[in-house]
């Protein structure tokens, strides 16, 4: 079944927030480990009320949210050309930022299996017909071979089982053309003497079990056996807790 494409300027918030089960327009299945690990942060109406505040997101990650966001921003260029997209919606307003970054002649596709997600974003997105939100599978993209010019993940990685971060990674590097840009942002092992590392460990361990394989392993592990990136550029950030990894394909 193709996920449907809400576009912009065609649908409004109004018409896409209402829940998940009633509406017609949103029938994937959400995965059991979203469900099972993420429900407090992603799927419970009132966690996306409470999480959409800036100032929450920006604790959560000891101040760097700003820092980030620019990081990812930037690899995108300035303006933005092309067709874009984004692998998963994020709070704050890193979509915003980068819709207002976009050539004339740019697109955006952000695709998300939650429909909420998809809800809040429009409803922080002003109209705009070059951006449109689509319910989709981030291992099992609809998406055409070599469509896109540049994709981009916002902390997205660090949330998923490795069989499902082998197969989002790949499917990455399915869909941007040769010459193209993926630009990933998520958590890195952090230096030893990292005064965070003990706490973060602890809520890697409670709150996101995942994560902690990117403490083990770097996302490079976790690239397609049958494809070597043109190029790899990684740089670190806040004593090596975050990562931006930049790959040419």
């Amino acid at each position: 079944m193709t996920p449907p494409r809400t576009s912009m300027t065609s649908v409004s918030p109004e018409t896409i927030s209402r829940p998940a089960e009633s509406h017609p327009l949103f029938p994937l299945p959400i995965p059991k480990y979203m469900e099972q690990v993420y429900w407090w942060a992603y799927i419970h109406p009132r966690s996306v009320k409470i999480f959409e505040h800036e100032f929450l997101i920006n604790a959560i990650l000891f101040g760097n949210y700003d820092r980030l966001c620019s990081a990812l921003l930037d690899e995108m260029g300035t303006p933005v050309h092309g067709r874009v997209l984004q692998v998963a919606c994020a709070y704050g307003d890193l979509t915003p930022r980068l819709r207002e970054r976009l050539a004339p002649d740019a697109t955006l596709d952000v695709i998300d299996i939650l429909p909420i997600q998809l809800s809040s974003l429009a409803e922080k997105m002003p109209a705009d017909s070059r951006v449109t939100l689509t319910q989709g599978d981030s291992s099992a993209l609809t998406f055409p071979d070599a469509s896109f010019d540049s994709v981009c993940m916002y902390f997205l990685l660090h949330e998923q089982p490795e069989s499902v971060r082998r197969a989002t990674i790949a499917e990455a590097f399915r869909v941007v053309k040769p010459g193209g840009k993926i630009v990933l942002i998520d958590y890195h092992r952090p230096a030893i003497w990292h005064p965070m590392r003990p706490l973060l460990r602890g809520i890697f361990h409670w709150l996101e079990p995942f994560a902690i394989d990117l403490w083990a392993h770097g996302i490079e592990a976790y690239f397609p056996a049958d494809i070597t990136p043109a190029s790899v550029r990684k740089t670190t950030f806040f004593g090596g807790v975050y990562q931006r990894l930049v790959l040419t394909r």
